[in-house]
């Protein structure tokens, strides 16, 4: 990386021994620079205000203000990019708030130089951290404080707000009984599943399956966290029968395939470099439901998703990418859109109401 500016990695950690730690793993890389350490949230504020590092890696369990309100601070008064660092995957309701409130991963900590995968850690930690500092984040006005926060059934709008319905159906349209719902997502993806699974009622007929983009350890975590903040009810998938209304999230290092009354778990090798791939979703909902599918395609970084969701509409299923004014990243769904393999493009704030039509209507434009 001769001659290019490195990359300025404010590192947000009370912990000495990691500090020294994290301290050694990004001089040790030759894209970033360690711009400084602060040892509280609030030492953090100042330091973000005064340095402005291209990034932040964030402890989450810091003495005084924690990493999620570190995040929400920073996402309202100093917008810059954010990597969760967590060591404890048992408790993660914080990080998960974290990346709700605008942080973009969450990743492992290296822990210790002895540990046998401590090369494998550090180096991707080090990788998300240069990902995540090109991403150009907004400030996030007025956003809800913990305690009151968006309720369900309202699409993920604040309190009091008015609905924003999706552009009208064409008068010409097939009717169809649609059968299952696909999703992927990967960078800014948890903020939009809680907006869009939030604005789907518990009577919601289609088993949802879900490919998220995140560090194996910490999926159950995510899991059960978004089963916590939304409608319905949300599991790790497992081979086995899947029910409406429920949502089926692809565990760490398996495929999700899903098929008519079933599901599958296959350890295949990574496609689009991704394993769980929302390819390998989308491709077994287009062979198995055909026209009675429906995919979605969040915000994220590379192009999982997009060929699978060209194969989806090639059957006819009904296929719907985050529009590019709300996704974080829109790689993803933009890739998707110049493949052709998308029926309309939405903001995330209307998924919920265009899904609930379809579903209720049995309509699609034709």
């Amino acid at each position: 990386m001769s001659g290019a500016r490195k990359i300025r990695v404010l590192v947000v950690e009370d912990s000495p021994v990691v500090q020294q730690l994290l301290a050694h793993v990004i001089g040790e890389d030759p894209r970033l620079e360690l711009a400084g350490i602060a040892a509280s949230g609030e030492q953090a504020l100042r330091m973000v205000d005064s340095l402005r590092p291209d990034v932040v890696s964030l402890d989450i369990r810091l003495p005084g203000i924690d990493g999620f309100a570190v995040t929400q601070r920073l996402m309202r008064d100093h917008p810059v990019p954010i990597v969760v660092v967590a060591s404890d995957v048992r408790d993660l309701d914080i990080p998960m708030r974290a990346l709700q409130a605008g942080a973009l991963a969450v990743v492992e900590k290296p822990g210790s130089m002895a540990r046998a995968d401590y090369q494998t850690v550090a180096r991707h930690l080090c990788t998300q951290l240069t990902i995540m500092s090109q991403v150009k984040v907004i400030r996030q006005r007025g956003r809800p404080r913990n305690g009151d926060e968006e309720s369900p059934g309202n699409g993920g709008r604040g309190k009091g707000a008015a609905a924003a319905p999706p552009p009208p159906l064409p008068p010409s349209v097939v009717k169809r009984q649609f059968r299952a719902l696909g999703i992927t997502a990967s960078t800014g993806g948890p903020a939009a599943l809680v907006k869009l699974l939030r604005g789907l009622p518990t009577s919601f007929p289609l088993p949802v399956f879900v490919v998220q983009h995140i560090g194996a350890p910490f999926v159950a975590g995510f899991a059960s966290w978004l089963g916590s903040v939304t409608p319905l009810p949300v599991a790790l998938a497992s081979d086995g029968p899947h029910r409406p209304g429920h949502v089926y999230v692809a565990p760490g290092e398996h495929h999700l395939t899903a098929e008519p009354g079933g599901m599958r778990l296959v350890q295949g090798d990574p496609v689009c470099g991704q394993r769980p791939s929302g390819d390998v979703l989308f491709s077994s909902l287009a062979s198995a439901f055909g026209a009675a599918a429906i995919g979605v395609l969040l915000t994220g970084m590379g192009e999982d998703g997009a060929r699978g969701l060209t194969d989806m509409r090639r059957t006819g299923a009904y296929t719907i990418a985050e529009h590019a004014s709300t996704a974080v990243i829109h790689s993803m769904p933009g890739t998707a859109v110049r493949l052709g393999g998308v029926t309309e493009e939405l903001p995330i704030d209307k998924m919920a109401a265009r899904l609930l039509e379809l579903v209720s209507t049995g309509v699609e434009p034709s």
